[in-house]
């Protein structure tokens, strides 16, 4: 199950670095801003490692998949963000002058892919994330707050597959879980991936299910030596880590239900 909706997120200095951060999910938009200064420009560039993406004046201008164009007078979009689009990208901007030659504004991002798969016990876990620029992948589990390297290029990792660059997790268990990063050859993460256990919890939530109360006829009180009619009440209450039951005499079924209520 992949949960998807559309925002548009905003741009960050990467810290240490030239270029500017920007993070989205699969499935949404994002925008590079250009902030092009007020002169005319006359042309703009558009590129990944791997090659121009576009080149155009002042006419619209679309990648080959159509996703990707520029808006206004240099600001990109890319449209339904996949994780192949992770990755850095050049934006030159050349500015028209009939006096004089003007250096060109370029703007540099590392684009960041995140989501969410919830996967059933038992099954193959598939992602999308090895990617030509992919250098390694860590795990943490939901439980830890350290990274364990999971796949690394230059060297296997069982019992993980890697096949047309779909990193595949046979048999999945619930030690599976947790967050999944994708880092390229300088150690800037690409792309991650949340990873839950279809039809499990949150570890916040506690779920309560009610057990029929026990009817005790004729119970004598010890002090007073008068019987009398009680009921027991029983909750069973889980929570991730451990179960447990709550059990009360109560004096009526009126009382069981008023009891229950509260439990909730």
């Amino acid at each position: 199950l992949l949960l998807f909706c559309f925002i548009i997120y905003s741009e960050s200095p990467a810290e240490g670095n030239n270029h500017i951060s920007v993070t989205g999910k699969t499935g949404e938009n994002v925008t590079l801003s250009c902030e092009s200064e007020d002169r005319d420009i006359s042309l703009v560039v558009f590129n990944k490692r791997s090659g121009n993406i576009f080149a155009c004046e002042n006419e619209e201008c679309k990648s080959a998949d159509e996703r990707v164009f520029k808006e206004g007078s240099c600001d990109i979009i890319i449209e339904d963000l996949i994780f192949s689009d992770a990755g850095k990208y050049t934006l030159i901007v050349y500015y028209s002058d009939d006096q004089e030659e003007l250096e060109p504004q370029i703007r540099e991002y590392h684009l960041h892919i995140h989501d969410e798969i919830s996967v059933q016990e038992g099954e193959d876990l598939e992602l999308d994330v090895v990617l030509t620029i992919a250098g390694k992948v860590e795990h943490q589990n939901r439980r830890s707050s350290g990274w364990t390297e999971v796949w690394r290029r230059d060297r296997r990792t069982d019992p993980l597959t890697v096949s047309d660059e779909t990193l595949i997790i046979n048999d999945f268990t619930v030690t599976d879980t947790g967050t999944y990063r994708v880092l390229d050859y300088e150690g800037e993460t690409l792309i991650t991936v949340s990873v839950t256990e279809s039809g499990t919890d949150s570890e916040e939530t506690v779920m309560n299910r009610s057990l029929p109360s026990v009817y005790f006829p004729s119970f004598t009180h010890a002090h007073t030596h008068t019987a009398d009619s009680y009921y027991l009440s029983a909750r069973a209450v889980h929570t991730p880590n451990h179960s447990h039951s709550c059990f009360s005499f109560l004096s009526s079924p009126a009382a069981v239900t008023h009891s229950n209520q509260h439990l909730h």
